[in-house]
């Protein structure tokens, strides 16, 4: 542990329940020449010797094995002869169904191919590479739909558009007609939609003067625009019950002015652009309820038994403010067995009046409502309150009541691509493969890799849609039919895990084996629309307890005791650190290779209780780490830490704990979005450096997607930093603490610039290029080494600034990132603890400092190797070869060469 990229403390990937490590290497080899040359696994039992713990990580039933070893070794991919891909939401969406007779629970087995695998950053490349795999992967998503458009069909709707105006005067004229033959009893309904009516056709019309007790007018998907000039001739309808504009231009500056002199000049209006206004009677809600029609008109004749026969009312999105209506009641409508209430403010009620009035239709077997919503935020509650109740947005409520859910999982419209007409297909297919993509991690017996193989499956895989009671199963799986890691081929495993029968859908759950404990409710947004109010909600509770926090400052304290001792003997220090060893020449300290002896410990790997105990370390020795640090310098326990010491403060970018904030970063997302503010967010794992596995990405099923491959925080992006000549830089500061209580803090002359590589952007595919985006370069990429006071000069030229200004404001915030601690964790001070710690900062376009991270035991490498000159301080070159020796001064002997007080 130490240095940049070693852990602090251990996270056994195996035990994270979101990654499946696999012990192989991936090689995405050709079959036939894999095929070829296999003579190890010949059996039957030499595939289970060699696979069974992959057999048995996957949940393949037992059962089944033999039947796999047997399609993996002749390659069997028979699933086109017992499913077929059928496409839905118009096109959009596609799913699997059986067109075999019937199919046993685990009574088959199937192997699904990977049409593409890639690891993230290597994705673009990738599709704009490969011959046809853009097209492919856009055809399987259902991203292709508007690029083979029909000619002819366009063609036919221009002729139509040509003789619109012909078409409206006859069909007014054949109701003119209808209506002096049905004389004084006359109802009109006029449905005028998608007839290319524009304001001058309409006025030509003059339909008041024709149907003088017109009750329905529908002009949808028309051109009308002046709401002055088609206000005019409709308040001259004063029978009017219901009247449509919808996707008309005219709602692009529709106002509650033009609303309200609807209203008030029609006096019977109920329905207006399918919201019900506050007049609205029986007759509107009949009309909801399907019982009235062109046909079955229903005024001039209403009757207080009209509503008798209505068992199912859909009054979704209607805009309703109240329920309290001669119509809406269990008198008027006895049998109402299904409601849809979802998109209502009902805000004339209380929770307890609307549970009320529900209750009163004993016949209620199903309710749509949007949870949290006028009926509160429990499903729990409601279903509880209505116990006529069988199904709650289409879910038991038995399951509802025993699971204790908050918000429902089920009856949710899913998310279908989008995209706009000149979006090139990789753009496209970049952006929707989070509706398709799975994942496992490799793992071989030596380690796991660091970055996780994500895959999309065939076109008969990727039409498995989710359920969340799914009658199959699927996993990936590694084959190797010589018995060696290099010939691993990936394949995804599908069985029947129920019983299922012709034309069935076949189903697989998203989100196997993960449940409410592990926020599976706000996990199902990545595929599905979830209602925002929720998670809106609980941002805004979140966000408001941030605001209200208030930390006092943490007075500086005085110098704590060298430890020079009276003898004059050198400190013997016990090193692991192979610069630490060459560089410490200082005459106060000397090297020991006894662990025992030492009174200095300086070390990379973690000393807790236990290690203490089994290396026999006394009380005495000065270690150089504090206790319960992790709650600096693990990235999700730092936001905590920093959060409950002071909120949200400026220096601190918004910053979300996925494993247990989820919910609250959804409600910040639907935010910003409504907004339309940026949406950027950095994803970052909570105890790993070196960028790996960071994620830079605006697309909310990504981010929730990414929590698969392993633990993480998601971190507001600093969308605009200031520059350097045009690329992203950060800054490394060397902090030195020897104490915590008092706070005893001290930075180092020397900090050091981490350029980019490449000019920085914020081009869609860019996000994907570690050396646009990222400036830890020791590791991969190229390192630019430049020299800090040259950078200073430069920087200040180019942006007319003075740095010691952006000094003054860095060190500010660095001593408040270690009073977050000191407040929140004063069990973190040690009197035997001296450390040295790496505060990564950037600076945001108005030069202001954010916080990116703290490091324990920092990659120092450039210190030991560079000679600098200090921007700060004496001016005084610096050396490299005496870089531990300031550093071991400071810390133990009290001394301040090339250091500076915090």
């Amino acid at each position: 542990m130490g240095y940049d990229g070693e852990a602090r403390q251990h996270l056994s990937l195996s035990e994270n329940p979101f990654v499946k490590p696999l012990p192989a290497k991936e090689h995405r080899i050709k079959r036939s020449s894999v095929m070829a040359d296999a003579g190890t696994i010949k059996t039957f039992e030499d595939f289970v010797k060699v696979h069974g713990l992959l057999l048995a990580a996957a949940g393949i039933p037992q059962s089944l094995y033999r039947k796999l070893f047997e399609k993996l070794s002749t390659e069997t991919f028979d699933g086109g002869n017992y499913f077929q891909v059928e496409p839905v939401e118009d096109g959009r969406q596609r799913r699997l169904v059986l067109t075999s007779d019937s199919m046993g629970k685990e009574s088959n087995i199937f192997l699904v191919d990977h049409a593409l695998s890639f690891r993230l950053s290597d994705a673009p490349q990738q599709l704009q590479e490969v011959p046809g795999l853009a097209e492919r992967m856009a055809s399987l998503m259902c991203l292709d739909v508007d690029l083979n458009s029909d000619i002819a069909e366009a063609d036919d709707v221009g002729c139509e558009l040509e003789d619109s105006k012909l078409g409206v005067m006859e069909m007014v004229e054949r109701e003119v007609q209808k209506t002096k033959k049905e004389g004084q009893d006359a109802v009109v309904w006029l449905e005028l939609d998608d007839l290319d009516i524009d304001d001058d056709v309409f006025v030509s019309l003059d339909l008041p003067s024709k149907f003088r007790d017109l009750i329905v007018l529908s002009l949808c998907g028309n051109k009308l625009k002046v709401a002055e000039t088609i206000t005019k001739e409709i308040v001259k309808f004063k029978q009017l019950r219901a009247l449509w504009l919808n996707n008309n231009p005219i709602l692009e500056n529709w106002d509650d002015n033009v609303t309200d002199v609807i209203i008030r000049n029609c006096p019977r209006l109920e329905i207006l652009n399918s919201s019900f206004t506050s007049k609205y009677t029986q007759w509107a809600l009949g009309f909801r309820g399907g019982i009235y029609d062109k046909d079955n008109p229903g005024c001039g004749h209403d009757k207080d038994h009209s509503l008798q026969g209505v068992t199912s009312l859909d009054l979704s999105n209607r805009r309703i403010h109240s329920l309290h209506n001669k119509g809406f009641s269990s008198d008027a409508m006895p049998s109402l067995s299904y409601l849809n209430l979802r998109g209502n403010p009902l805000d004339d009620h209380s929770i307890s009046d609307l549970l009320q009035l529900l209750k009163a239709f004993t016949s209620l077997d199903a309710l749509e409502v949007d949870i949290p919503g006028p009926l509160g935020d429990s499903a729990v509650e409601i279903a509880e309150s209505l116990p006529t109740l069988s199904l709650l947005n289409g879910v038991n409520t038995t399951r509802v009541l025993e699971s204790g859910k908050r918000v429902i999982d089920s009856m949710l419209l899913p998310r279908l691509p989008e995209w706009t007409a000149d979006e090139p297909l990789v753009d496209r297919v970049l952006n929707a493969m989070w509706l398709y993509l799975m994942s496992y991690r490799l793992a071989d017996e030596e380690k796991i890799d660091e970055t996780s193989i994500w895959y999309v499956m065939d076109e008969l895989g990727s039409a498995l849609r989710h359920s969340d009671e799914p009658n199959f199963r699927v996993s990936p799986f590694l084959y190797m039919p010589e018995g060696k890691l290099e010939s691993a081929v990936s394949f995804t495993i599908l069985w029947p895990a129920n019983d299922v029968q012709y034309g069935d859908e076949c189903t697989r759950d998203y989100l196997f084996g993960i449940g409410e404990e592990k926020q599976r409710s706000a996990r199902l947004t990545a595929w599905f629309h979830t209602p925002q109010k929720y998670f809106i909600k609980e941002y805004e509770t979140f966000w408001e307890n941030l605001k209200s926090t208030s930390s006092s400052a943490v007075s500086k304290a005085s110098p704590t005791r060298s430890l020079v001792r009276s003898d004059g003997r050198p400190l013997r220090v016990y090193t692991d650190i192979p610069s630490v060893e060459e560089l410490l020449t200082h005459p106060g300290f000397i090297i020991t290779t006894d662990l025992k002896e030492a009174d200095i410990i300086w070390t990379s790997w973690q000393v807790d209780e236990e290690t203490k105990k089994a290396t026999g370390l006394s009380d005495h020795q000065y270690i150089n780490q504090f206790p319960f640090e992790a709650c600096l310098v693990m990235k999700h326990h730092l936001a905590d830490t920093v959060q409950k010491a002071y909120g949200s403060p400026e220096w601190f970018q918004p910053t979300y704990n996925l494993e247990t904030q989820l919910t609250q970063f959804i409600g910040n997302y639907y935010v910003r979005e409504n907004d339309r503010a940026d949406n950027l967010w950095i994803l970052k794992p909570w105890n790993m450096a070196r960028t790996i596995d960071t994620s830079v990405t605006g697309n909310l099923s990504a981010i929730i997607r990414l929590m698969e491959t392993g633990p993480k925080i998601c971190q507001k992006y600093i969308e605009h930093p200031v520059l350097y000549r045009g690329k992203k830089f950060d800054l490394r500061y060397i902090v030195l603490v020897r104490s915590m209580n008092p706070l005893e803090l001290f930075i180092t002359d020397i900090f050091w610039v981490r350029l980019a590589n490449n000019t920085y952007s914020l081009d869609k595919k860019s996000l994907f290029e570690y050396e646009t985006h990222f400036t830890v370069m020791n590791y991969r990429g190229k390192l630019n080494h430049m020299n800090t006071p040259e950078f200073v000069k430069d920087f200040e030229q180019e942006h007319q600034v003075e740095w010691l200004e952006i000094h003054s404001r860095v060190k500010e915030m660095i001593r408040k990132v270690f009073e977050s601690a000191t407040l929140v964790h004063p069990e973190m001070h040690s009197p035997t603890a001296r450390a040295m710690y790496g505060v990564d900062v950037m600076l945001d376009s108005c030069f202001k400092p954010k916080l990116l991270e703290v490091t324990y035991c920092p990659d120092c490498t450039r210190a030991c190797k560079y000679d600098m000159e200090p921007v700060i301080g004496s001016g005084e070159t610096i050396k490299a070869r005496d870089f531990y020796n300031y550093i071991f001064g400071c810390l133990f002997l009290n001394e301040t060469t090339h250091v500076s007080p915090l």
